[in-house]
């Protein structure tokens, strides 16, 4: 099982992320690569609902943030591409499987192969091993970065987009399906900077206004010489902090970079804040017998509770009150 050992632990508090090689076997790998590429093969996006993906602030609130198929996104299967691969029409000027920056937000709770990976024994193994109590995944993304088109990931904290109140109860856990290198565009962190609080949030507007989301706060300046780079080879799991500053560059080289990503969030007495862009709606969580109220907002079909081996309880859906 995948238990952190006290040492593994102890680094991750310190420093907001922690490595973890070979957590994956590359047939594991294979097997998701091989189930995204059908998923791309059978795509069919409309021209009005295709998105450049932006990390830049004025680009995320003028494609993500006017758009509904971003904003709605939240319990679907959608697809998000880089710029500069459409023309004036909405057609490709790529190939459309070379197109894409990002699939999102609900991989974990449509598809059997990504549900299988998110929920499996070592994933439950490592949220218990953090000490999680009432893990619930909240979303999750399949990332290309691909060749010589994937774009830069600006320096960002997760805890900007996914508000809890608590701060310190959102966790990302990053999967490499293919060597992260210094080339392709692997992370960077700056180590321990997950103890400042957040500096931005993205917010949702009121319904009927334009752009649909907003920016609270400004992302100040970053000395980046304090980023560390941190490759990782095929089958890495890097767990990453809500709130420890991170980026990407832009992969400039001949190969992708793919990776699955999802977000836990600690729901026992957590918030999910109903300013975060993504809709939400009260929910109680089902604990075997019990039913419990714990001031969690998620969505009601899709937001899925991870069973803890010590508690032996089945793959739930968090269900409406």
């Amino acid at each position: 099982m995948a238990y952190l050992s006290p040492s593994q632990l102890q680094k991750f508090q310190e420093d907001g992320f922690l490595v973890l090689e070979g957590f994956w076997s590359a047939d594991e790998c294979v097997a998701m690569q091989r189930r995204i590429g059908e998923i791309v093969a059978e795509m069919d996006v409309p021209l009005h609902c295709r998105t450049e993906f932006s990390t830049q602030e004025e680009e995320q609130l003028r494609a993500q943030g006017s758009t509904d198929y971003f904003l709605s996104s939240g319990d679907k299967i959608r697809f998000f591409f880089e710029k500069g691969v459409f023309d004036e029409k909405g057609n490709f000027l790529v190939p459309p499987e070379k197109s894409i920056n990002k699939i999102g937000h609900a991989l974990h709770a449509h598809d059997p192969v990504f549900r299988c990976v998110t929920h499996s024994p070592k994933v439950q193994a490592l949220a218990r091993s953090l000490g999680l109590q009432m893990p619930v995944v909240v979303q999750s993304m399949y990332i290309f970065k691909q060749p010589h088109l994937g774009g830069e990931v600006s320096p960002h904290q997760d805890a900007s987009f996914l508000y809890t109140e608590p701060l310190g109860r959102v966790l990302g856990v990053w999967i490499a399906l293919e060597d992260a290198t210094l080339e392709n565009g692997c992370l960077w962190f700056i180590p321990g900077s997950h103890t400042g609080g957040v500096s931005r949030r993205m917010v949702r507007a009121p319904a009927g206004s334009a752009p649909g989301t907003s920016f609270l706060g400004t992302e100040p300046a970053r000395d980046n010489s304090l980023f560390v780079p941190t490759p990782v080879r095929r089958g890495a799991l890097v767990l990453i902090h809500g709130e420890v500053v991170h980026k990407s560059e832009q992969n400039f080289s001949d190969c992708s970079r793919q990776a699955y990503t999802f977000h836990l969030m600690e729901a026992a007495g957590t918030v999910w804040s109903p300013d975060n862009w993504a809709c939400l709606l009260q929910v109680s969580v089902q604990t075997g017998r019990q039913e419990q109220e714990a001031g969690l907002a998620a969505f009601p079909e899709i937001c899925l509770r991870l069973s803890l081996p010590q508690h032996n309880l089945p793959l739930e859906a968090v269900s409406r009150p």
